[in-house]
Formats: C-alpha cells, structure tokens, sequence
C-alpha cells in the first residue's frame, strides 16, 4: 500500500461526500476548503489522482471520479460507516461521538474484521446518521430526497439524513426529536411538526443539515 495512500482515501471520499446529496461536482477550491489545505497542494494531489486514472479534471474545471475512484470511495466508505453504525449498535456510542472514532478505525481493521461487524449487525444499508452504506461490490439504495431547506410548506417526509458535520447541532436535534426515521412537516420556514405533535423551531443552520422523503 502506498505510503500516502490515506491521504488519498481522504480526497476521493471528500469528492464522493460532495454529491451524495446533490448532483455539482467539487471544484478545487472546494476541495482544498473542505480538507483545510493549500490550493497548490489540492492541485498537486488532483494531478496525481489523474495520473492514477482516480478522478478526472481538467485545468480549471470541476473534479469527478471516474469508476475506479469511485470503487475505492465507496470502500472506504463502507468501513467508515460500518464502524460507526457498531460504535452505537454495540458500544452505546452517541451518533455525535463516533465520527471521529471512524477515521482511525477504518484504516486498521482487516476485511475479515469488517465484514463479520457487517453480518453481525446484519448488513445495515445505513448508518446513524442515514448515509447510505455501500455494499461489498460498492452499490448503494438510494430513495428520493429533498433537503429540509428547500422543502415546502405543508411538505411532510421521513428524515432520511442529518449531516454529521457538527456534533452540537446533532445533539440539538436529537433532543428536539429530529433524527433519522422520524417524520416530519414543514409548517413554516425554519419550524417543523414531529410525529404529527407539536411544532417546533429549528436550531440554526438545522434546515440545510436534514434530508427528508421527496
């Protein structure tokens, strides 16, 4: 294994997290924002990937990867989300605590260790936070979505994803009842009513951090 090849695991799963959730693909600003470093770095590192035959890019333009970076995507992120679906499952992890605990962990255990967790809790196809996990060959189930923020009012769906960006705002929203299953209705901008009870108002940047059933 290359030497720097966690580095380049981290890159090709920023651009992979980049359009899960909608369709324009990362510029290299973006990505050299996303991973807090240099431009000049980030364009150094494209290159390579290019090289690699990882991503595609041209001078300018937006990164893309090609089948193969995807493939290696999306098994890194299958071992990422794996391991926090078991840090909570079996080790009453918090859904805003694991994160962190996954990125170390998904570059040190074995396939054999990764795929008994996966039977043992019994091939989930999402994480805590409803990010979809690929499977062995790398395919993921999608539904339709729409995101919290672009909703219309009287919209009602089920919470399919809270973003796992900012563990405060996880917490807010667990304890406000908005987390992954739950259904929702949009009554109003920046207010929602949970399981048909009351209605609620969102902690700030909430509503571009929640994806619900289109």
């Amino acid at each position: 294994m290359p030497a720097n090849s966690v580095a380049i695991d981290d890159y090709l799963k920023t651009i992979y997290h980049h359009t899960e959730w909608q369709s324009v693909a990362i510029t290299p600003s973006q990505l050299a924002a996303e991973l807090a470093l240099a431009p000049s770095t980030v364009t150094e590192m494209v290159q390579k990937l290019a090289a690699l035959g990882l991503v595609s890019h041209r001078p300018y333009g937006p990164v893309s990867l090609t089948d193969a970076g995807r493939a290696r995507a999306a098994a890194i992120i299958r071992r990422h989300r794996l391991i926090e679906t078991w840090l909570v499952r079996e080790f009453d992890y918090a859904w805003d605590e694991v994160h962190d605990e996954a990125e170390v962990l998904e570059h040190a255990i074995s396939d054999r260790l990764l795929e008994g967790i996966s039977a043992r809790l019994g091939h989930p196809t999402r994480d805590p936070h409803g990010d979809a996990i690929p499977d062995a060959s790398g395919v993921v189930v999608t539904e339709p979505f729409v995101l919290l923020a672009e909703a219309v009012i009287g919209h009602s769906g089920r919470v399919l994803r809270v973003s796992d960006r900012d563990p405060a705002l996880l917490r807010a929203l667990e304890g406000a009842g908005i987390d992954v299953g739950h259904a929702v209705t949009v009554t109003g901008r920046g207010a929602v009513q949970v399981d048909g009870g009351a209605t609620i108002e969102l902690p700030d940047a909430a509503a571009s951090a929640v994806w619900i059933t289109a």
